[in-house]
Protein backbone atom coordinates (compact mmCIF):
# COMPACT_ATOMS: atom_id res chain seq x y z
CA UNK A 1 0.00 0.00 0.00
CA UNK A 2 1.35 3.37 -1.01
CA UNK A 3 2.30 5.61 1.85
CA UNK A 4 1.22 8.75 -0.02
CA UNK A 5 -2.12 9.27 -1.74
CA UNK A 6 -2.02 8.76 -5.50
CA UNK A 7 -3.14 12.39 -5.91
CA UNK A 8 -0.32 13.75 -3.73
CA UNK A 9 0.74 17.11 -5.17
CA UNK A 10 4.43 16.82 -6.02
CA UNK A 11 5.53 20.13 -7.48
CA UNK A 12 7.72 23.17 -7.32
CA UNK A 13 7.41 26.61 -5.76
CA UNK A 14 8.19 30.08 -7.12
CA UNK A 15 7.20 33.73 -6.62
CA UNK A 16 6.34 36.11 -9.45
CA UNK A 17 8.64 38.87 -8.18
CA UNK A 18 11.67 36.55 -8.05
CA UNK A 19 11.47 34.84 -11.44
CA UNK A 20 9.08 36.53 -13.86
CA UNK A 21 11.07 39.62 -14.78
CA UNK A 22 9.35 41.83 -17.36
CA UNK A 23 8.85 44.45 -14.67
CA UNK A 24 7.94 47.11 -17.26
CA UNK A 25 6.20 44.85 -19.79
CA UNK A 26 2.55 44.11 -20.39
CA UNK A 27 1.30 47.19 -18.57
CA UNK A 28 2.74 46.06 -15.22
CA UNK A 29 3.10 48.69 -12.50
CA UNK A 30 5.88 48.94 -9.93
CA UNK A 31 5.70 46.74 -6.84
CA UNK A 32 7.41 47.07 -3.47
CA UNK A 33 10.06 44.65 -4.72
CA UNK A 34 10.87 46.76 -7.77
CA UNK A 35 12.60 49.38 -5.60
CA UNK A 36 14.79 46.89 -3.72
CA UNK A 37 18.45 46.86 -4.73
CA UNK A 38 20.78 43.88 -4.71
CA UNK A 39 22.44 43.05 -1.42
CA UNK A 40 24.58 40.15 -0.32
CA UNK A 41 25.19 37.93 2.68
CA UNK A 42 25.74 40.33 5.57
CA UNK A 43 24.62 43.39 3.57
CA UNK A 44 20.94 44.29 3.56
CA UNK A 45 19.06 45.22 0.39
CA UNK A 46 18.26 48.93 0.10
CA UNK A 47 14.69 50.16 -0.41
CA UNK A 48 14.91 53.26 -2.62
CA UNK A 49 12.26 55.93 -3.03
CA UNK A 50 12.22 55.50 -6.81
CA UNK A 51 14.23 53.51 -9.34
CA UNK A 52 17.71 55.03 -9.44
CA UNK A 53 19.84 54.71 -12.58
CA UNK A 54 23.07 53.90 -10.76
CA UNK A 55 21.65 51.00 -8.71
CA UNK A 56 20.96 47.38 -9.64
CA UNK A 57 17.48 45.95 -9.10
CA UNK A 58 17.72 42.18 -9.72
CA UNK A 59 13.98 41.53 -9.60
CA UNK A 60 13.40 43.70 -12.68
CA UNK A 61 14.63 40.90 -14.93
CA UNK A 62 14.42 37.89 -12.61
CA UNK A 63 15.16 34.93 -14.88
CA UNK A 64 12.94 36.34 -17.68
CA UNK A 65 10.19 33.77 -17.24
CA UNK A 66 7.85 36.42 -18.67
CA UNK A 67 9.36 35.82 -22.12
CA UNK A 68 10.48 32.21 -21.63
CA UNK A 69 7.53 30.61 -19.85
CA UNK A 70 6.87 27.99 -22.54
CA UNK A 71 10.44 26.71 -22.31
CA UNK A 72 10.35 26.61 -18.51
CA UNK A 73 6.94 24.97 -18.23
CA UNK A 74 8.06 22.32 -20.73
CA UNK A 75 10.93 21.54 -18.36
CA UNK A 76 8.49 21.34 -15.44
CA UNK A 77 6.42 18.92 -17.48
CA UNK A 78 9.50 16.83 -18.25
CA UNK A 79 10.24 16.71 -14.52
CA UNK A 80 6.71 15.27 -14.05
CA UNK A 81 5.53 18.06 -11.73
CA UNK A 82 1.91 17.58 -10.70
CA UNK A 83 1.55 21.17 -9.56
CA UNK A 84 3.31 24.53 -9.66
CA UNK A 85 2.89 26.82 -6.70
CA UNK A 86 3.43 30.42 -7.82
CA UNK A 87 1.86 33.85 -7.44
CA UNK A 88 -0.05 36.39 -9.45
CA UNK A 89 1.80 39.71 -9.55
CA UNK A 90 -0.79 42.16 -8.20
CA UNK A 91 0.69 44.97 -10.31
CA UNK A 92 0.13 43.08 -13.56
CA UNK A 93 -3.60 43.14 -12.81
CA UNK A 94 -3.92 46.54 -11.10
CA UNK A 95 -0.70 48.50 -11.88
CA UNK A 96 -1.24 51.07 -9.12
CA UNK A 97 -3.56 48.97 -7.00
CA UNK A 98 -6.42 51.46 -6.73
CA UNK A 99 -7.78 51.33 -10.29
CA UNK A 100 -11.40 50.33 -10.82
CA UNK A 101 -10.70 48.31 -13.97
CA UNK A 102 -8.01 45.62 -14.35
CA UNK A 103 -5.25 45.48 -16.93
CA UNK A 104 -6.41 42.98 -19.55
CA UNK A 105 -2.89 42.30 -20.79
CA UNK A 106 -1.88 41.15 -17.32
CA UNK A 107 -4.93 38.93 -16.97
CA UNK A 108 -4.21 37.37 -20.35
CA UNK A 109 -0.61 36.67 -19.36
CA UNK A 110 -1.79 34.47 -16.50
CA UNK A 111 -4.38 32.84 -18.76
CA UNK A 112 -1.46 31.87 -20.98
CA UNK A 113 0.58 30.57 -18.03
CA UNK A 114 -2.30 28.55 -16.59
CA UNK A 115 -3.21 27.09 -19.99
CA UNK A 116 0.40 26.09 -20.58
CA UNK A 117 0.58 24.40 -17.18
CA UNK A 118 -2.65 22.53 -17.77
CA UNK A 119 -1.33 21.35 -21.15
CA UNK A 120 1.27 19.37 -19.18
CA UNK A 121 -1.29 18.29 -16.53
CA UNK A 122 0.35 20.59 -13.98
CA UNK A 123 -2.14 21.91 -11.44
CA UNK A 124 -1.71 25.66 -10.79
CA UNK A 125 -1.56 26.54 -7.07
CA UNK A 126 -1.80 30.32 -6.87
CA UNK A 127 -0.85 32.76 -4.14
CA UNK A 128 -2.68 36.09 -4.28
CA UNK A 129 0.00 38.16 -2.54
CA UNK A 130 3.63 37.03 -2.44
CA UNK A 131 5.48 40.24 -1.46
CA UNK A 132 4.16 42.03 -4.58
CA UNK A 133 2.04 44.90 -3.28
CA UNK A 134 1.74 47.82 -5.73
CA UNK A 135 4.31 50.49 -4.83
CA UNK A 136 1.61 53.15 -5.18
CA UNK A 137 -0.42 51.58 -2.37
CA UNK A 138 2.66 51.49 -0.15
CA UNK A 139 3.76 55.07 -0.84
CA UNK A 140 0.40 56.85 -1.09
CA UNK A 141 -1.71 54.86 1.37
CA UNK A 142 0.86 53.45 3.81
CA UNK A 143 0.22 49.88 2.73
CA UNK A 144 -1.88 47.73 5.03
CA UNK A 145 -1.77 50.40 7.71
CA UNK A 146 -4.67 51.83 5.75
CA UNK A 147 -8.03 50.07 5.80
CA UNK A 148 -8.69 51.23 2.23
CA UNK A 149 -6.00 48.84 1.03
CA UNK A 150 -8.14 45.95 2.30
CA UNK A 151 -10.79 46.92 -0.24
CA UNK A 152 -8.22 47.15 -3.03
CA UNK A 153 -6.86 43.71 -2.18
CA UNK A 154 -10.34 42.19 -2.16
CA UNK A 155 -11.06 43.77 -5.55
CA UNK A 156 -7.88 42.21 -6.90
CA UNK A 157 -8.77 38.82 -5.39
CA UNK A 158 -12.31 38.93 -6.75
CA UNK A 159 -11.01 39.84 -10.21
CA UNK A 160 -8.64 36.90 -10.49
CA UNK A 161 -11.06 34.48 -8.79
CA UNK A 162 -13.65 35.31 -11.43
CA UNK A 163 -11.18 35.20 -14.30
CA UNK A 164 -9.67 31.81 -13.46
CA UNK A 165 -12.59 30.17 -11.63
CA UNK A 166 -12.81 27.31 -14.13
CA UNK A 167 -9.04 26.69 -14.36
CA UNK A 168 -7.61 26.99 -10.85
CA UNK A 169 -8.67 24.99 -7.81
CA UNK A 170 -6.02 25.72 -5.15
CA UNK A 171 -5.41 29.21 -3.76
CA UNK A 172 -3.52 30.90 -0.92
CA UNK A 173 -4.15 34.44 0.33
CA UNK A 174 -0.86 35.86 1.70
CA UNK A 175 2.58 34.29 1.47
CA UNK A 176 4.41 33.84 4.79
CA UNK A 177 1.99 36.27 6.38
CA UNK A 178 3.70 35.83 9.76
CA UNK A 179 7.32 36.55 8.84
CA UNK A 180 6.66 40.25 9.52
CA UNK A 181 6.49 39.32 13.22
CA UNK A 182 10.25 39.96 13.13
CA UNK A 183 10.04 43.74 13.44
CA UNK A 184 13.81 44.04 13.85
CA UNK A 185 14.20 43.67 10.08
CA UNK A 186 12.36 46.42 8.10
CA UNK A 187 12.39 44.34 4.91
CA UNK A 188 9.59 42.13 6.24
CA UNK A 189 7.01 44.83 7.00
CA UNK A 190 7.87 46.43 3.65
CA UNK A 191 7.54 43.31 1.51
CA UNK A 192 4.61 41.76 3.37
CA UNK A 193 2.52 44.86 3.87
CA UNK A 194 4.06 47.92 2.19
CA UNK A 195 4.78 49.51 5.57
CA UNK A 196 7.67 51.67 6.74
CA UNK A 197 8.14 52.79 10.34
CA UNK A 198 8.74 56.24 11.79
CA UNK A 199 11.48 56.53 14.40
CA UNK A 200 9.06 57.27 17.24
CA UNK A 201 6.67 54.40 16.50
CA UNK A 202 6.34 51.18 18.46
CA UNK A 203 7.05 48.54 15.76
CA UNK A 204 5.01 45.90 17.54
CA UNK A 205 1.88 48.05 17.83
CA UNK A 206 2.14 49.00 14.15
CA UNK A 207 2.61 45.33 13.26
CA UNK A 208 -0.57 44.24 15.03
CA UNK A 209 -2.66 46.98 13.40
CA UNK A 210 -1.27 45.98 10.02
CA UNK A 211 -1.87 42.32 10.92
CA UNK A 212 -5.50 42.99 11.76
CA UNK A 213 -6.14 44.65 8.42
CA UNK A 214 -4.36 41.84 6.58
CA UNK A 215 -6.31 39.18 8.47
CA UNK A 216 -9.53 40.95 7.51
CA UNK A 217 -8.37 41.10 3.88
CA UNK A 218 -7.57 37.38 3.91
CA UNK A 219 -10.92 36.44 5.45
CA UNK A 220 -12.87 38.60 2.99
CA UNK A 221 -10.96 37.05 0.08
CA UNK A 222 -11.73 33.52 1.32
CA UNK A 223 -15.44 34.34 1.63
CA UNK A 224 -15.53 35.97 -1.80
CA UNK A 225 -13.67 33.07 -3.40
CA UNK A 226 -16.04 30.46 -1.99
CA UNK A 227 -18.96 32.56 -3.20
CA UNK A 228 -17.53 32.68 -6.73
CA UNK A 229 -16.70 28.97 -6.83
CA UNK A 230 -17.65 26.74 -3.87
CA UNK A 231 -15.16 24.15 -5.15
CA UNK A 232 -12.19 26.45 -4.60
CA UNK A 233 -9.81 25.16 -1.92
CA UNK A 234 -8.36 28.25 -0.23
CA UNK A 235 -5.62 28.18 2.39
CA UNK A 236 -3.25 30.47 4.20
CA UNK A 237 0.54 30.34 4.00
CA UNK A 238 2.88 30.74 6.95
CA UNK A 239 6.58 30.57 7.59
CA UNK A 240 7.31 27.97 10.24
CA UNK A 241 10.63 27.80 12.02
CA UNK A 242 9.95 25.60 15.05
CA UNK A 243 11.41 26.93 18.28
CA UNK A 244 12.98 24.36 20.61
CA UNK A 245 13.85 24.95 24.26
CA UNK A 246 17.60 24.72 24.84
CA UNK A 247 17.15 22.34 27.76
CA UNK A 248 14.58 20.79 30.07
CA UNK A 249 15.03 23.75 32.42
CA UNK A 250 11.42 24.88 32.96
CA UNK A 251 12.48 28.44 32.15
CA UNK A 252 13.74 27.32 28.73
CA UNK A 253 10.52 25.35 28.15
CA UNK A 254 8.40 28.41 28.95
CA UNK A 255 10.63 30.65 26.86
CA UNK A 256 10.01 28.43 23.84
CA UNK A 257 6.27 28.29 24.54
CA UNK A 258 6.03 32.10 24.57
CA UNK A 259 8.32 32.54 21.56
CA UNK A 260 6.23 30.12 19.50
CA UNK A 261 3.34 32.57 19.68
CA UNK A 262 5.22 34.46 16.97
CA UNK A 263 4.67 31.41 14.77
CA UNK A 264 1.05 30.74 15.70
CA UNK A 265 -0.67 34.13 15.95
CA UNK A 266 -1.67 34.44 12.28
CA UNK A 267 -2.77 30.82 11.74
CA UNK A 268 -4.60 30.83 15.08
CA UNK A 269 -6.83 33.60 13.71
CA UNK A 270 -7.04 32.35 10.12
CA UNK A 271 -8.02 28.82 11.17
CA UNK A 272 -10.19 29.52 14.23
CA UNK A 273 -11.74 32.82 13.18
CA UNK A 274 -10.99 34.75 16.37
CA UNK A 275 -8.08 36.23 18.28
CA UNK A 276 -6.26 33.97 20.79
CA UNK A 277 -6.28 34.91 24.45
CA UNK A 278 -2.51 35.46 24.62
CA UNK A 279 -2.76 38.18 21.94
CA UNK A 280 -5.68 39.99 23.58
CA UNK A 281 -3.89 39.93 26.93
CA UNK A 282 -0.73 41.31 25.34
CA UNK A 283 -2.69 44.17 23.69
CA UNK A 284 -4.22 45.00 27.08
CA UNK A 285 -0.94 44.91 29.02
CA UNK A 286 0.91 47.02 26.45
CA UNK A 287 -1.91 49.50 25.94
CA UNK A 288 -2.13 48.80 22.19
CA UNK A 289 -5.09 50.45 20.47
CA UNK A 290 -5.89 48.13 17.56
CA UNK A 291 -8.60 49.70 15.40
CA UNK A 292 -11.51 47.36 14.70
CA UNK A 293 -14.58 48.10 12.64
CA UNK A 294 -18.09 46.90 13.29
CA UNK A 295 -18.53 43.48 11.75
CA UNK A 296 -14.86 42.47 11.90
CA UNK A 297 -15.60 39.59 14.26
CA UNK A 298 -18.07 38.12 11.77
CA UNK A 299 -15.66 38.63 8.87
CA UNK A 300 -12.93 36.65 10.65
CA UNK A 301 -15.39 33.95 11.69
CA UNK A 302 -16.78 33.51 8.18
CA UNK A 303 -13.48 33.62 6.31
CA UNK A 304 -11.46 30.79 7.84
CA UNK A 305 -9.06 28.82 5.66
CA UNK A 306 -9.41 25.20 4.52
CA UNK A 307 -5.78 24.12 4.63
CA UNK A 308 -2.46 25.35 5.98
CA UNK A 309 0.42 25.84 3.57
CA UNK A 310 3.80 26.53 5.08
CA UNK A 311 7.49 26.97 4.40
CA UNK A 312 10.06 24.99 6.33
CA UNK A 313 13.80 25.51 6.02
CA UNK A 314 15.24 25.23 9.51
CA UNK A 315 14.60 25.10 13.24
CA UNK A 316 15.89 27.32 16.00
CA UNK A 317 16.63 27.09 19.72
CA UNK A 318 16.00 29.57 22.55
CA UNK A 319 17.71 29.81 25.93
CA UNK A 320 15.96 31.91 28.54
CA UNK A 321 19.11 33.69 29.82
CA UNK A 322 20.90 34.19 26.48
CA UNK A 323 21.33 37.41 24.46
CA UNK A 324 22.58 37.08 20.88
CA UNK A 325 23.68 39.55 18.24
CA UNK A 326 21.47 40.90 15.45
CA UNK A 327 23.47 38.90 12.89
CA UNK A 328 22.83 35.65 14.72
CA UNK A 329 19.15 36.51 15.08
CA UNK A 330 18.72 36.56 11.32
CA UNK A 331 20.19 33.09 10.99
CA UNK A 332 18.23 31.69 13.91
CA UNK A 333 14.78 33.01 13.14
CA UNK A 334 14.92 36.58 14.37
CA UNK A 335 14.89 35.83 18.10
CA UNK A 336 16.94 37.78 20.65
CA UNK A 337 17.90 34.68 22.66
CA UNK A 338 18.61 32.09 19.96
CA UNK A 339 21.52 29.73 20.34
CA UNK A 340 23.05 27.14 18.03
CA UNK A 341 21.76 23.61 18.21
CA UNK A 342 24.74 21.34 18.98
CA UNK A 343 22.98 18.27 17.55
CA UNK A 344 22.55 19.35 13.93
CA UNK A 345 24.64 20.70 11.04
CA UNK A 346 24.27 24.00 9.21
CA UNK A 347 24.39 25.08 5.57
CA UNK A 348 27.14 27.40 4.31
CA UNK A 349 24.71 30.27 4.97
CA UNK A 350 24.36 29.19 8.60
CA UNK A 351 20.86 27.72 8.26
CA UNK A 352 20.17 24.73 10.51
CA UNK A 353 19.63 21.46 8.59
CA UNK A 354 16.98 19.62 10.56
CA UNK A 355 14.77 17.10 8.70
CA UNK A 356 13.32 15.77 11.96
CA UNK A 357 12.16 19.33 12.60
CA UNK A 358 9.91 19.06 9.55
CA UNK A 359 8.24 15.93 10.92
CA UNK A 360 7.90 17.70 14.26
CA UNK A 361 6.37 20.75 12.54
CA UNK A 362 3.87 18.60 10.63
CA UNK A 363 2.79 16.99 13.89
CA UNK A 364 2.53 20.28 15.77
CA UNK A 365 0.50 22.02 13.07
CA UNK A 366 -1.79 19.08 12.40
CA UNK A 367 -2.47 18.38 16.06
CA UNK A 368 -3.11 22.08 16.74
CA UNK A 369 -5.42 22.77 13.79
CA UNK A 370 -6.68 19.44 12.39
CA UNK A 371 -6.58 20.77 8.82
CA UNK A 372 -4.79 19.36 5.77
CA UNK A 373 -1.21 20.61 5.47
CA UNK A 374 0.79 21.54 2.37
CA UNK A 375 4.58 21.94 2.37
CA UNK A 376 4.90 24.68 -0.24
CA UNK A 377 8.50 25.73 0.43
CA UNK A 378 11.45 23.59 1.46
CA UNK A 379 14.85 23.70 -0.12
CA UNK A 380 18.59 23.95 0.13
CA UNK A 381 20.37 27.13 -0.89
CA UNK A 382 23.96 26.62 -1.98
CA UNK A 383 26.39 27.38 -4.79
CA UNK A 384 26.53 25.20 -7.90
CA UNK A 385 29.54 24.25 -10.00
CA UNK A 386 29.66 22.76 -13.48
CA UNK A 387 31.76 19.65 -13.99
CA UNK A 388 34.02 19.28 -17.03
CA UNK A 389 31.30 17.35 -18.86
CA UNK A 390 28.84 20.22 -18.43
CA UNK A 391 26.73 18.60 -15.71
CA UNK A 392 25.93 19.87 -12.21
CA UNK A 393 26.30 17.28 -9.47
CA UNK A 394 24.27 18.84 -6.63
CA UNK A 395 24.31 15.79 -4.37
CA UNK A 396 24.14 17.98 -1.25
CA UNK A 397 20.80 19.34 -2.43
CA UNK A 398 19.52 15.84 -3.23
CA UNK A 399 20.52 14.65 0.25
CA UNK A 400 18.72 17.59 1.87
CA UNK A 401 15.51 17.05 -0.09
CA UNK A 402 15.60 13.27 0.39
CA UNK A 403 15.83 13.50 4.17
CA UNK A 404 13.04 16.07 4.37
CA UNK A 405 10.78 13.99 2.12
CA UNK A 406 11.50 10.94 4.29
CA UNK A 407 10.47 12.93 7.36
CA UNK A 408 7.27 14.04 5.62
CA UNK A 409 6.36 10.49 4.67
CA UNK A 410 6.97 9.39 8.27
CA UNK A 411 4.55 12.08 9.45
CA UNK A 412 1.91 10.67 7.11
CA UNK A 413 2.61 6.97 7.54
CA UNK A 414 3.42 6.82 11.25
CA UNK A 415 1.79 9.91 12.75
CA UNK A 416 -1.43 10.17 10.72
CA UNK A 417 -0.83 13.67 9.38
CA UNK A 418 -3.02 14.73 6.44
CA UNK A 419 -0.47 16.08 3.92
CA UNK A 420 -1.61 17.40 0.53
CA UNK A 421 1.68 17.92 -1.24
CA UNK A 422 5.33 18.93 -1.33
CA UNK A 423 6.77 21.67 -3.54
CA UNK A 424 10.50 22.39 -3.16
CA UNK A 425 11.35 26.08 -3.15
CA UNK A 426 12.93 27.57 -6.24
CA UNK A 427 12.32 24.61 -8.53
CA UNK A 428 14.37 26.65 -11.02
CA UNK A 429 17.10 29.10 -9.93
CA UNK A 430 15.67 32.51 -9.05
CA UNK A 431 16.65 35.80 -7.39
CA UNK A 432 17.08 35.41 -3.63
CA UNK A 433 14.42 37.18 -1.55
CA UNK A 434 16.66 38.23 1.32
CA UNK A 435 19.77 39.33 -0.59
CA UNK A 436 18.78 39.63 -4.26
CA UNK A 437 21.67 37.32 -5.16
CA UNK A 438 21.71 34.50 -7.69
CA UNK A 439 24.68 32.56 -6.29
CA UNK A 440 22.60 31.14 -3.44
CA UNK A 441 20.75 28.65 -5.61
CA UNK A 442 17.81 26.43 -4.71
CA UNK A 443 16.75 25.25 -8.16
CA UNK A 444 16.77 21.83 -9.74
CA UNK A 445 17.29 23.71 -13.00
CA UNK A 446 20.32 25.99 -13.32
CA UNK A 447 19.93 29.46 -14.86
CA UNK A 448 23.01 31.18 -16.28
CA UNK A 449 22.83 34.49 -14.44
CA UNK A 450 25.17 35.96 -11.81
CA UNK A 451 24.80 38.41 -8.93
CA UNK A 452 25.43 41.39 -11.23
CA UNK A 453 22.76 40.32 -13.72
CA UNK A 454 25.18 38.94 -16.32
CA UNK A 455 24.70 35.66 -18.18
CA UNK A 456 22.90 34.03 -21.08
CA UNK A 457 19.92 32.81 -18.98
CA UNK A 458 20.47 29.34 -20.44
CA UNK A 459 18.64 26.60 -18.54
CA UNK A 460 20.56 23.44 -17.52
CA UNK A 461 19.14 20.41 -15.71
CA UNK A 462 21.01 19.56 -12.51
CA UNK A 463 21.36 16.00 -11.25
CA UNK A 464 18.60 16.79 -8.77
CA UNK A 465 16.24 17.31 -11.74
CA UNK A 466 16.52 13.66 -12.72
CA UNK A 467 16.39 12.48 -9.11
CA UNK A 468 13.17 14.40 -8.36
CA UNK A 469 11.65 13.17 -11.61
CA UNK A 470 12.00 9.62 -10.31
CA UNK A 471 10.71 10.55 -6.86
CA UNK A 472 7.52 11.83 -8.45
CA UNK A 473 7.30 8.87 -10.84
CA UNK A 474 7.39 6.45 -7.88
CA UNK A 475 5.22 8.66 -5.63
CA UNK A 476 8.02 8.85 -3.08
CA UNK A 477 8.67 5.10 -2.99
CA UNK A 478 12.17 5.54 -4.43
CA UNK A 479 14.24 8.23 -2.74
Amino acid sequence: MAKLDKNFLWGGALAANQFEGGYDQGGKGLSVHDVMTAGKHGKAREITETIEDDKFYPNHDGIDFYNRYKEDIALFGEMRLKCLRTSIAWTRIFPNGDETEPNEEGLQFYDNIIDELLKYNIEPVLTLSHFEMPLHLAREYGGFRNRKVVDYFVRFAETVFNRYKDKVKYWMTFNEINNQMDTSNPIFLWTNSGVTLAEDEDPEEVLYQVAHNELIASALAVSKGKEINPDFIIGNMISHVPIYPYSCNPNDIMEAEIANRLRFFFPDVQVRGYYPGYALKMFEKNGYDIKWQEGDDEILKNGTVEYIAFSYYMSTVVKHDEVTSVEDNVVNGGLPNSVKNPYIKESQWGWAIDPVGLRYTLNVLYNRYQLPLFIVENGFGTTDEFKEDGTIDDQERIDYLREHIKASIQAVDEDGVDLMGYTPWGIIDIVSFTTGEMKKRYGLIHVDRDNEGNGTLKRTKKNSFYWFNNVIKTNGEEL
